[in-house]
């Protein structure tokens, strides 16, 4: 009988050239992991379908480089800021231009999309941060506070906060409906890179410049717990969909992270250098990263990774089962509301300065004239957008997991090495590099 095929944990699935020049941005689409955007120094938008080597769609408009990109949930609409501090949006599925938004007087270092209303949130090298009401073409309120460039920003799961993080070493909590601040945590000790919401419940993750990964309880608002081993400075972080743990893209590899207490789950080597953005599908975690106009993919199997402890289970110790404890976590905070219709409005306030309160110019009109959305791949644009104006919609969209390819190196015997492994976690919470590590050439 022939011996099964072992494949591969983690693995490059693709490299594409995404531009004419250097690649400054790049995000994935959270909703469906296989959509892919780029900024360049070409003042260019490039849309991707991750593995597919062609370009669905170029955006332009931009007339300096492309700083920052988001896709929103639904994967209808992207944004762009750029190096002068000029946001643009487009419709994806209409294949136009949206919104241009002005008002930032320096490079647009981060957005998000509000998951429920209409709205854009802004972060800027000129330490401000403005929320943008897409429809009325307007900024509804500027949060004044941090004192250098803000670095990441993202609204929480129910759309009621913004949390913001910047190189001034802080990370702010904004109530979007009061207005104002409703927390500051500074323990941080250099710039935050990275901010992200628990999925489920009243907490925040943070990543920093500083080696560690905080943990923030956002009922109490205090520190939970906070990781220190990191060799490098955290560049993107990603929950698990369930909350069971926290990923976190590191140079040349995948960490999993618990927080009450904290402790590393698993490590797993991925070749993918400087990671830039994380999501997941059919329990696959995609990773991109770019060097200069080059855009690499890699997929880690999220099946072969231990998260919360669960490869433990039927375990022998001391001559009893052992049964690690449940994850933490789970049911200890706040859960977040959803709105079963769009958000409240944000409080609408007085505009503080005149590029502010001025209603939308010829010069924005012309500006939005000049920007397009060039189609290149109209079959991979209609098999992903499927425009609302075709005259009979295909099913929809469905994502197959990437086929892992084989491992390179015939593995050890199954059953020693994952007796060893096995006794290597139950003696001790020191995380295990998984064995098979992608081949960069693959």
């Amino acid at each position: 009988m022939a011996a099964a095929v072992v494949t591969k944990t983690a693995w490059k699935l693709q490299e594409i050239t995404a531009h004419s020049s250097n690649v400054s941005a790049l995000v994935l689409g959270k909703n469906s992991g296989r959509l892919l955007a780029t900024g360049g120094d070409d003042c260019r938008v490039n849309i991707w379908s991750v593995n597919k080597p062609n370009c669905i769609m170029s955006l332009t408009g931009h007339t300096t480089p492309v700083e920052s990109v988001k896709i929103n949930t639904n994967e209808e609409m992207i944004v762009a800021g750029s190096q002068s501090g000029s946001i643009r949006i487009w419709d994806l599925e209409a294949a136009k231009i949206l919104r241009t938004l002005m008002g930032h007087k320096a490079n647009i270092c981060s957005l998000d999309f509000h998951p429920y209303g209409g709205f854009v949130a802004s972060g800027s090298m000129d330490t401000n941060v403005k929320l943008w009401d897409v429809r009325r073409k307007g900024c509804v309120f500027r949060y004044k506070g941090h004192t250098q460039a803000v670095r990441c920003l993202r609204f929480s799961p129910d759309g009621k906060w913004l949390a913001s993080s910047a190189d001034d070493h802080t990370v702010k909590l904004w109530d979007l409906a009061a207005g104002k601040i409703m927390c500051e945590f500074t323990e941080h000790t250099g710039p935050v890179n990275v901010v992200e919401f628990h999925p489920n419940e009243y907490l925040l993750a943070s990543g920093s410049s500083d080696r560690t990964i905080r943990f923030w309880d956002l009922e109490k608002f205090q520190v939970v717990s906070c990781i220190k081993e990191e060799a490098i400075p955290v560049r993107c972080v990603l929950f698990n969909p369930d909350g069971c743990c926290l990923y976190a893209g590191s140079h040349d590899s995948l960490r999993v992270y618990g927080w009450e207490p904290e402790r590393c789950f698993d490590v797993v080597m991925v070749n993918w250098g400087k990671v830039a953005d994380l999501s997941i599908c059919n329990n696959q975690l995609i990773g991109v990263s770019f060097t200069q106009s080059i855009v690499s993919s890699f997929v880690v199997d999220l099946n072969r990774v231990t998260k919360c402890g669960s490869s433990l289970h039927g375990l022998v110790r001391d001559d009893k089962p052992f049964v690690p404890p449940a994850p933490m976590g789970s049911s200890l905070r706040r859960i977040y509301d959803r709105p079963s219709t769009t958000c409240s409005r944000p409080q609408r306030v007085k505009h503080n300065s005149e590029s502010e309160r001025r209603s939308p110019s010829s010069e924005d009109d012309r500006e939005e004239k000049e920007s397009t959305a060039e189609i290149q791949n109209p079959e991979d644009y209609k098999e992903i957008f499927q425009p609302k104006n075709s005259i009979t919609r295909t099913p929809p969209y469905k994502n197959e997991p990437f086929p892992a390819p084989p491992e390179d190196v015939p593995p050890e015997p199954t059953l020693a090495k994952e007796t060893s492994r096995s006794s290597q976690a139950a003696d001790s919470q020191t995380p295990l590099p998984s064995q098979e590590t992608p081949d960069s050439s693959s």
